[in-house]
């Protein structure tokens, strides 16, 4: 939680449409929570990707690797801008093996 405050205070914190619609979707999250994450800057979807995510997630179940759909989407958008994935569990690792994701890990669950 530290590093997430440290960026939001530097300002250099970015986030994928899809994350936000997982975080917001949590009943327990609070109207506050809430709000602040809404004061995030989104990644914009380039051209291509939703093409380029179905042919990354068939490039790991080609390895017989089974990603979520939304950790693929995750993932690619990532890829897209060339900026690295800060997550907590190991499922994007194969992200990293097979579709050149940049990953960096904290407070590992998995």
């Amino acid at each position: 939680m530290e590093l997430i405050d440290l960026h939001l205070r530097q300002r250099s914190l970015v986030m994928c449409p899809i994350v936000l619609a997982e975080l917001l979707s949590d009943p327990l999250r609070s109207h506050a929570a809430r709000e602040s994450l809404l004061l995030i800057p989104l990644l914009d979807l380039e051209t291509g990707f939703w093409a380029r995510a179905g042919l990354t997630r068939a490039t790991l179940l080609k390895q017989k690797v089974k990603p979520k759909l939304a950790d693929t989407l995750i993932a690619q958008t990532c890829i897209d801008h060339k900026i690295s994935l800060h997550a907590r569990d190991t499922d994007f690792r194969p992200f990293v093996k097979y579709a050149g994701l940049r990953l960096t890990l904290y407070g590992v669950v998995n």
